[in-house]
């Protein structure tokens, strides 16, 4: 398993975790997704390595963006 933490900004509320969740869950091989409003991390738990530009592209599709 691997955990790959994103800094992403612009989430506020319950619905903008359901949006990026949704999104970074379409994303092939992410097997579970977390994000946190208090902290603007999402955390992706995968099998094995992820393309990280694919999930900066479902963030951004979602409406939000990843930084740093």
């Amino acid at each position: 398993m691997e955990t790959t933490v994103y800094a992403v900004k612009g989430m506020t509320c319950s619905g903008c975790l359901g949006k990026v969740t949704t999104a970074v869950n379409g994303v092939a091989g992410v097997s579970e997704v977390d994000a946190d409003v208090a902290t603007g991390e999402v955390t992706v738990v995968s099998e094995g390595p992820v393309d990280a530009e694919l999930v900066r592209s479902a963030v951004k599709e979602a409406g939000y963006e990843v930084v740093g």
